[in-house]
């Protein structure tokens, strides 16, 4: 035991450079992700601000079985998983795609403006891109519709037809974030050596061929990773895009758990409810990647852990 420790303290003097500048990154989760989850003891407490956290009443699951109860439960819990689940199939695989196509072409100022241009819808805020899908898809004044009439259809109030709802969430979210998701696959791909392409080239492989045989099997590890962790998100949805674009017309299949956790939360100010909400939809994420994890360590042997 003596051997272990003046083994650690050699090794804390020895790496005290990098101990430091990751020292920062430690404070910030420990205060900022592992800190607040103090607050989730409220989910089993009648919590009133006046007595605060422990001077609240205990309240056990009443409140995780009033949302089960709720005729709220089924509603948020459908919209939030056919969102989630048509955002990775039509969300997931275009990244691969792009990092694939721009792999591909020959470096120079053309891909670095194409990388540039795919990066930067996602550095726009989430208000502005409601403000804009605002203005495009105004019946009256929307490029969109301008389109639709001049090919002879009928204007369509995007943001007022609920069968509309996801589809604009969902393909404004691909369009935000595919450049950027594409970051990390384009810097898996760079780790390939350029010797297999000329070995297949010499060897008559198409493109295609080389992208399907070099390319995937390449990344393939790095696809898996972030499938996992993305499975692992499956039930969190940002409430803020959700907010900005909803209204009374379309809550009926934009209502998820996080934006019902703010309205109940923060607006109605049933805090151990919304608690429970959120405590139970993390609950949720975690079985999701713990369960993705093990099938990925089954099928493809790639796991997180």
């Amino acid at each position: 035991m003596k051997n272990k420790w003046i083994r650690l303290k050699k090794n804390i003097k020895r790496d005290r450079a990098l101990l430091l500048i990751i020292l920062p990154v430690v404070i910030h989760y420990l205060v900022f992700f592992y800190y607040p989850m103090y607050g989730n003891i409220i989910a089993f407490k009648d919590y009133s601000p006046v007595k605060g956290i422990w001077g609240s009443d205990w309240a056990g699951f009443q409140y995780f079985m009033q949302f089960f109860r709720s005729p709220y439960f089924v509603r948020v819990l459908r919209n939030t998983a056919l969102i989630s689940v048509y955002s990775i199939l039509w969300g997931f695989p275009i990244p691969i795609l792009f990092a694939l196509i721009t792999n591909d072409l020959k470096a120079g100022a053309y891909k670095r403006v194409v990388q540039a241009v795919s990066y930067i819808p996602y550095f726009i805020s989430t208000v502005i891109i409601c403000g804009m899908l605002v203005n495009f898809l105004s019946p009256s004044t929307g490029i969109v519709n301008m389109v639709i009439k001049a090919l002879g259809g009928e204007p369509i109030n995007f943001l007022m037809e609920p069968s509309w709802f996801r589809t604009v969430f969902i393909a404004s979210g691909v369009w935000q974030g595919f450049g950027w998701s594409a970051i990390i696959y384009l810097a898996a791909l760079t780790g390939v050596s350029p010797e297999l392409y000329e070995a297949a080239k010499i060897d008559g492989a198409s493109k295609v061929c080389r992208v399907m045989h070099i390319s995937l099997p390449s990344i393939l590890p790095t696809i898996v990773v972030t499938l996992i962790l993305q499975i692992g998100t499956l039930m969190s949805i940002g409430y803020e895009k959700i907010i900005l674009l909803y209204n009374p017309v379309t809550l009926e299949v934009a209502d998820v758990i996080s934006s019902y956790t703010y309205r109940t939360g923060l607006v109605e100010g049933n805090y151990s409810f919304a608690a429970a909400v959120g405590l139970f939809n993390s609950v949720i994420n975690l079985i999701l990647v713990i369960f993705a994890d093990k099938v990925s360590r089954k099928v493809s042997e790639v796991s997180l852990w």
